[in-house]
C-alpha cells in the first residue's frame, strides 16, 4: 500500500479554509482513480518537535504506480490544481510513502 500525506498550517482564516476543503477539494479529491481511503485529521495536538499542523489529510492507493495513474488523470489534475487555492489560505507539506506492516 501507498499513502500520500498531506500536512497543512494553521491558516490565516480557518472557516474559509475548512469551508474550501470540504466544499471543493474533498468532492475533487474522492474522484481520483483507485482511491481505497481518504482520512483527514483535525485537533493534532504536537507530542514532540514543535507546533502541531492544522490539518492532515491521508490518502492511500494499492501501489505508486496506482498513485502514479490518479495524478495524471484528469481527476488528478484537477485536485492538484486546486491545491493552490489552499496554499493560499495555509501552508502545505505533502509527501508519498510505501506502508509496510510489522
Amino acid at each position: 500500500m501507498v499513502k500520500f500525506l498531506v500536512l497543512y498550517t494553521t491558516p490565516e482564516d480557518p472557516e474559509a479554509f475548512e469551508r474550501h476543503y470540504r466544499d471543493v477539494h474533498i468532492p475533487l479529491t474522492k474522484k481520483l482513480p483507485g482511491l481505497r481511503r481518504y482520512t483527514i485529521g483535525r485537533h493534532v495536538t504536537a507530542i514532540r518537535g514543535g507546533e502541531p499542523y492544522y490539518w492532515i489529510a491521508e490518502l492511500e492507493w494499492e501501489s505508486m504506480n496506482a498513485l502514479q495513474q490518479a495524478f495524471q488523470s484528469p481527476e488528478g489534475q484537477a485536485a492538484a490544481q486546486d491545491v493552490a487555492n489552499l496554499e493560499s489560505l495555509a501552508g502545505v507539506r505533502s509527501m508519498v510513502y510505501e506502508v509496510e506492516e510489522v
